[in-house]
């Protein structure tokens, strides 16, 4: 049997432990990568996960990919494109849909495990569409405001797991961005564990193994 090509390019590792409903973890990378960055996690984490890396919709020159665009232009200073990146999180919705139905997944243990702009997707999706979402690691990224007032959805995200992280020298995205990330999932009554490692943009080897122990309770 043969199934049309999904909407977004993707690696997968099948789950190694069967099971009649398999839970899923999607990957959104960061600004300017691809999907064979996170997909070096794969091996390590919990094998009855089925895991889907994907890339994002928009190729860069001269390589790369990003979800939406950021300008860094002195003039205007740095701005994301909050109206690409409310697409890119309809995209992203599509696409849990398809992988579920396409590998037989369970659709109601979904976790998404995005680093930087895929963490910011990562929460905007989950705290807007919770219905279609269970956990979230969300990994040296913040909580876009604008993106989820965009959305617009108003739905009852308090039954969310988000397990966040950033490094306490962090040049790309300011810690103290993320620092405002538990009061305002407190404030929509998300229980959230966060954590502060001492790097810069990127993940270290025991904050891996703290997010791998955290999922390990809620899959």
């Amino acid at each position: 049997m043969t199934t049309a090509p999904l909407s977004l390019e993707h690696i997968i590792k099948p789950a190694t432990i069967e099971q009649d409903k398999t839970p899923v973890l999607f990957m959104l990378h960061g600004y300017g990568s691809n999907e064979e960055d996170l997909f070096s996690f794969a091996p390590e984490l919990q094998k009855e996960l089925c895991i889907i890396s994907v890339r994002a919709p928009y190729p860069m020159q001269p390589y790369g990919n990003a979800w939406y665009a950021i300008n860094f232009d002195a003039e205007k200073g740095k701005w994301s494109d909050d109206e690409q990146a409310a697409e890119s999180v309809q995209k992203i919705l599509n696409f849990i849909d398809e992988a579920c139905n396409t590998y037989n997944l369970d659709k109601d243990n979904v976790t998404l495990l995005g680093f930087s702009q895929g963490a910011i997707l990562s929460y905007a999706t989950a705290i807007s569409y919770p219905e279609k979402v269970k956990n979230v690691i969300a990994l040296s990224g913040y909580i876009n405001e604008n993106l989820i007032d965009k959305l617009k959805t108003d739905k009852d995200p308090s039954k969310l797991n988000i397990y966040a992280s950033h490094g306490s020298v962090d040049q790309v995205i300011p810690v103290s961005w993320a620092q405002k990330t538990p009061n305002y999932l407190k404030n929509l009554g998300i229980t959230c564990t966060y954590e502060e490692y001492p790097i810069g943009h990127g993940v270290a080897p025991q904050n891996f193994y703290s997010f791998k122990e955290w999922l390990s309770t809620k899959i």
